[in-house]
């Protein structure tokens, strides 16, 4: 369990990022898409779409909008998220309210992607510590608890009809163009929950199993689970004890994963996955080669 310093220093930083969050997001709505009249998806968008026909503040329409998807949230999520969705929605409000960046460029596709991408770095980092700047996530979490439909979809359609109606009401330009903001803000949200780095996670089964754990260890120093596996062969059925490899890497070192399989055995079987969300062990950092090869010695030399 974590101790109560470590749980203060944990939440503050939570609620440090999320500062971060609303301030970035909120660069991406008044110095990029406010000023040009730029749309984003989601509650973001419906209160833009809004500020189009009436005068009314944006941080009053975004707390407006937000409250019917809290009050679903509060059957939905935790209440530790709802508490926190509402801070970082009227911390996003406030800040919207009293900043005053001035418009940084005039260009459409500009705008589309920088508008995009700050806002995008916003909602994923406020996310990533359990929170929410936009409430049609917590829409998608409730229809998915009540129908089974999935979380993504629910958006797709929310933003296919957002847009749609953009499209009609104002321009088809500027739905085009709210469209390619979205898809960067989607992009870059993703990126931000999931992190900057590409794992892979490879699976190997084959007959020459110790080989190929101790080179792994060498030459890649990468971590690695060992299953033991039992498999049948010949009309007799007979059976044959072997251990199954389990690794994840970094994406970059794939190719050099299946020179060292194939150098050792061609007709190795490897499954190989793609991995959203990894924790602990020794991924993050790879065993230096170093330390991989004393390891893959010391394995190697009391018969591991």
């Amino acid at each position: 369990m974590l101790s109560k310093r470590k749980r203060i220093y944990k939440s503050l930083s939570e609620y440090f990022q999320i500062f971060l969050g609303i301030v970035l997001a909120s660069i991406g709505l008044n110095a990029f898409l406010l000023p040009n009249g730029f749309m984003d998806g989601g509650v973001t968008g419906v209160a833009l779409l809004i500020k189009a026909f009436v005068d009314i503040s944006l941080s009053y329409l975004l707390v407006l909008f937000s409250i019917p998807f809290l009050i679903l949230g509060y059957f939905t999520v935790s209440k530790r998220i709802i508490l926190k969705s509402i801070l970082s929605i009227l911390g996003l409000a406030l800040f919207i309210h009293f900043e005053n960046f001035e418009t940084i460029t005039e260009d459409k596709l500009l705008i589309s992607i920088f508008g995009g991408l700050f806002l995008g770095s916003g909602i994923g980092i406020a996310i990533r510590n359990g929170s929410v700047l936009d409430g049609s996530e917590i829409l998608g979490v409730f229809i998915n608890d009540r129908f089974g439909i999935s979380i993504g979809k629910v958006i797709l359609v929310f933003n296919v009809i957002l847009f749609g109606i953009t499209a009609f009401l104002l321009s088809v330009e500027v739905a085009l163009y709210s469209i390619l903001t979205y898809i960067v803000t989607a992009k870059v949200t993703d990126l931000i929950i999931e992190g900057f780095e590409d794992f892979i996670g490879i699976t190997i089964v084959s007959k020459e199993y110790e080989t190929i754990k101790l080179a792994i260890l060498k030459e890649l120093g990468a971590g690695m689970t060992i299953y033991k596996g039992k498999k049948g062969f010949g009309s007799r059925g007979e059976f044959q004890d072997f251990d199954i490899i389990h690794t994840i890497i970094n994406r970059i070192d794939i190719k050099k994963m299946y020179r060292i399989v194939a150098d050792i055995d061609e007709d190795a079987f490897i499954v190989e996955f793609d991995v959203n969300s990894v924790k602990g062990g020794v991924l993050r950092r790879y065993l230096n080669k170093k330390k991989g090869k004393k390891l893959a010695d010391f394995i190697e030399e009391h018969n591991l």
